[in-house]
């Protein structure tokens, strides 16, 4: 056992593990955005009892460095990030400050070569690797809108392993240091195909908005590139002008 993990009786048991464990969040071995192994697990690892595991995770919820998901365990919070929620704010964000329960329904999430269409956006090659999120939106338990959204791998390399029903990508961007800045964002109108148009309770003939996003971080470096298909049905938008 290394030295950072090692459970002896010169101090209350729970205080020792909340210890090694925020070592091995500091150390990267547990990983923002990622479960920790579960009470059983650790109970089995330091031969301790459940009740000591839980009141060290309990403590390290409490300071914010851990996070319980009912019926899902424990996970990485890492440092968490402000962003200025008046010029950029993401889907779940909206939703709350509309008061409606937001959720979504992942349905893809892989690498893929950025190819010659996605590479000019990033400033990548082409053989360089994005993240590909598909997923529905719904508030208060109705589809709103269908995602598609592409992210440099090399910026946030371990999504893969991240539950994005627990996370949203702006907390995820938050673990990786990425604060996005601005974004620029074209508005268009088209149709969807017939199995898309029923993840969203819309006829294919109806006509819906179709926004494609890009966001870039501080640096002015593109962070995400989003196409998002959205009942009108369902939205208002507003658009303010200053001089």
């Amino acid at each position: 056992m290394d030295r950072a993990a090692k459970i002896d009786s010169r101090s209350p048991i729970y205080l020792q593990l909340r210890e090694v464990i925020r070592n091995k969040i500091e150390e990267g071995e547990y990983s923002p955005g990622l479960a920790i192994p579960s009470e059983n697990e650790l109970a089995e690892t330091y031969g301790i009892n459940r009740l000591t595991v839980r009141s060290a995770i309990d403590a390290l919820v409490h300071e914010g460095l851990l996070k319980r998901v009912q019926g899902k365990g424990v996970y990485v919070m890492g440092r968490k990030m402000e962003r200025d929620l008046e010029t950029l704010g993401g889907f779940t964000q909206t939703m709350i400050e509309k008061n409606a329960r937001p959720s979504t329904k992942l349905l893809a999430k892989a690498r893929r070569p950025a190819g010659d269409k996605y590479a000019p956006i990033f400033k990548l090659g082409v053989e360089e690797e994005l993240y590909y999120v598909r997923r529905v939106c719904f508030a208060d338990e109705s589809p709103v809108s269908l995602e598609e959204i592409y992210i440099p791998a090399a910026l946030v390399p371990k999504l893969e392993g991240i539950d994005l029903g627990v996370f949203s990508l702006y907390e995820v961007y938050g673990f990786y240091g990425i604060k996005l800045k601005r974004a620029t964002q074209t508005l268009d109108v088209t149709r969807l195909g017939q199995n898309d148009a029923r993840m969203l309770g819309v006829d294919a003939s109806q006509v819906v908005f179709l926004f494609e996003c890009t966001s870039y971080d501080e640096k002015g470096r593109a962070i995400e590139f989003a196409r998002t298909y959205t009942r009108g049905d369902k939205c208002n938008f507003n658009v303010c002008f200053h001089k």
